[in-house]
């Protein structure tokens, strides 16, 4: 018996210029610690699901401190051998705009059961800030011929990285999508997620 595949796109920084980079990485700290394996959610899936059942496709995402969509379309197709129908999909902040971007103008290779856009970026470009060739043109597009039976939206009120506003576009935009509120989980860096395994894991 096959297991249930999930497959999780991580988040990133993108720029709209080389040189909007390069000042933006002469402001970053340098952070020993950040080095580090960091104990969070994301990187943490085996903690909490059980890996008898669940199969975790997890690509490390090219450039994700500058990351350009396309070179992400490019990777992020490499791994279609490898899926199955019935696929679970996660992306987070920019891994959502991401998974939303190439859903809503690509065919996908299987059916997906449910997506998971976790404080995902819509259009930060409006406010201002660097959202490179991560844009939303022609959303939702073919996302809404896929047929997906759960589309969950989770964001914090208090997230300081993504306005909470972002995920109630994505709420308006997608039909009978679910979206979860929250008071005080910031950009969902924490070190465990229930609600979102929950979701994942529940009977129906």
């Amino acid at each position: 018996m096959n297991k249930q595949q999930i497959l999780h796109i991580h988040g990133g920084s993108c720029f709209n210029t080389y040189g909007d980079f390069l000042d933006q990485l002469k402001l970053w700290d340098f952070n020993i610690d950040g080095m580090k394996h960091r104990n969070r959610w994301s990187h943490n899936h085996e903690l909490f699901l059980n890996m008898d059942t669940y199969e975790l496709i997890r690509p490390r995402m090219p450039n994700k401190e500058n990351a350009k969509y396309l070179e992400w379309k490019i990777w992020f197709e490499k791994s279609f051998e490898f899926l199955r129908n019935d696929i679970v999909l996660i992306g987070h902040s920019l891994g959502g705009i991401f998974l939303a971007k190439y859903l809503s103008e690509n065919d996908f290779p299987v059916t997906i059961k449910q997506i998971h856009f976790v404080g995902s970026v819509y259009d930060l470009a409006n406010k201002g800030k660097s959202q490179s060739d991560f844009n939303l043109t022609n959303f939702p597009g073919k996302l809404l011929e896929k047929s997906i039976p759960e589309i969950h939206i989770y964001h914090s009120k208090d997230d300081e990285i993504v306005p909470f506003e972002e995920s109630e576009r994505y709420h308006e935009q997608i039909p009978g999508s679910q979206l979860h509120v929250f008071e005080d989980r910031g950009h969902f860096l924490d070190e465990d997620f229930p609600e979102l395994f929950d979701q994942i894991t529940k009977k129906v």
